[in-house]
């Protein structure tokens, strides 16, 4: 994406080149009132967002096809829907958040994911009936809740002709006739076709519960008048940067790519089954594996939601590694304050990790996203101290999903096997009536 022009602002203040929001505000300078606002639908946030068009009679089949959802349903005006893109094992390429405008599909996702999702759909195209086109002149702002109607009023005021659509030089087909084009993130709802990975959880209250996010596309050359306008709506709006809309995505425990998904993460593993996968559709890339972990297996991790020690007023980095006892066992893939929580994150953990047991997060030096305590031969951060942490787990320890079967697909088969002696793989060792030899090459 291109630089937001509200770090032009003489409040704004700039992430760390390296985070992921790098070319928004990180916030204006009071960013847990920022926050406070923001949950109250009084405030704004430019979002760190790629955004790429998709045109063309075959697109939404098309979409469909590589993805994880169904997307061939998608109308103007509907909010949307949310879809993956796995590789050949599953694991998680890119998340999308997807609208149509009965024309045009645009598809939004993480700053800096733009050029390898097109140069990935280019790939795709085959003799098929679409374009791809990234649209750097497309911004994409975010609001909770009742701020929603206020940002999408305030889109709609810096129309050249009132309710009419932004001229073709501004952004063609950003707007439906007096409609912006908003995103309505559907977290941490079940979609059709979609399941959640909370079987065995004491509680059934989501901590995402009132989570209601909105993404709004608009001309980036507009996005000053647009914050504007929305400020004049109200004397106590304000705007609100990437560290108090990261902040209430955190508490919601709604994962992200450029956070959440490191290189080997499974939609299982972050409950991103629940909005961004339909069980239901035909075949796709990563579908085997998405099908055998739900019936056959296990995440191998799991998403939690951490709650850390504030009291020492250090705060651990996205990729500290989390330990249980002497073994780490995890690491934190987002941290934030929240402005009535204190520091809390999000983190992967080995699935078998008690849930109530004590944890400790390093506090060192890094920003890289870690590896959940498998070692891969990365050279660890230096460590400058700990936090302690306590668990509430978004993702099921079980492993098991409400669309998981209750027990494993052959399970009878194989304990009638054992009843007459059958061993794995259908040896009949046990029959011959001595120990089986092991095999040598």
């Amino acid at each position: 994406m291109r630089r937001s022009p509200l770090l032009d602002w003489p409040e704004a203040i700039a992430e760390d080149a390296t985070s992921p929001d790098a070319a928004v505000p990180a916030h204006y300078g009071n960013p847990l009132r920022e926050q406070a606002a923001l949950a109250d639908g009084q405030a704004i946030a430019a979002l760190a967002r790629d955004v790429v068009a998709v045109s063309g009679p075959d697109r939404l089949s098309w979409l469909t096809t590589l993805t994880t959802q169904v997307l061939t349903s998608l109308a103007p005006g509907d909010g949307g829907a949310e879809a993956l893109i796995l590789d050949a094992q599953g694991r998680i390429r890119h998340a999308l958040a997807v609208l149509d405008d009965g024309a045009t599909a645009w598809v939004v996702v993480d700053a800096g994911g733009g050029p390898v999702l097109v140069e990935h759909l280019e790939r795709m195209r085959f003799t098929l009936r679409v374009e791809v086109s990234p649209r750097d002149d497309v911004a994409a702002l975010g609001a909770l809740g009742s701020g929603a109607t206020a940002l999408e009023e305030a889109v709609r005021a810096t129309l050249p002709g009132g309710d009419e659509p932004f001229a073709e030089s501004d952004a063609p087909a950003t707007l439906l006739p007096g409609a912006p084009m908003a995103w309505r993130d559907p977290w941490p709802g079940v979609v059709d076709g979609g399941t959640s990975y909370d079987v065995g959880l004491e509680t059934s209250r989501h901590p995402g519960e009132g989570y209601r996010a909105v993404v709004v596309l608009a001309p980036a050359g507009r996005v000053p008048d647009i914050a504007r306008s929305f400020l004049a709506g109200d004397a106590g709006r304000r705007m609100a940067g990437a560290l108090a809309w990261e902040a209430l995505r955190v508490e919601a425990g709604r994962p992200r790519r450029a956070r959440e998904a490191d290189e080997r993460a499974i939609p299982h593993e972050l409950d991103w089954l629940r909005t961004a996968v339909h069980l239901d559709k035909g075949c796709y890339p990563g579908q085997e594996t998405v099908a055998r972990t739900l019936n056959l297996g296990r995440p191998p991790r799991r998403l939690c939601l951490l709650q850390l020690d504030g009291l020492t007023g250090q705060a651990p980095l996205p990729g500290a590694p989390v330990r249980l006892g002497e073994r780490v066992v995890g690491a934190v893939t987002s941290v934030a304050r929240h402005h009535e929580l204190g520091p809390i994150a999000l983190a992967l953990l080995r699935r078998g990790v008690p849930v109530d047991a004590p944890l400790l997060v390093d506090v060192g030096q890094t920003d890289e996203p870690g590896d959940a305590g498998e070692g891969d031969g990365a050279t660890p951060p230096e460590i400058v101290g700990a936090v302690d942490a306590a668990q509430e787990p978004l993702v099921s320890p079980e492993g098991r999903a409400q669309a998981s079967p209750a027990e494993r697909p052959g399970a009878g088969l194989r304990a009638a096997g054992r009843s007459i002696g059958l061993g794995n793989g259908g040896s009949t060792g046990g029959l011959a009536g001595g120990p089986r030899t092991a095999r040598t090459a």
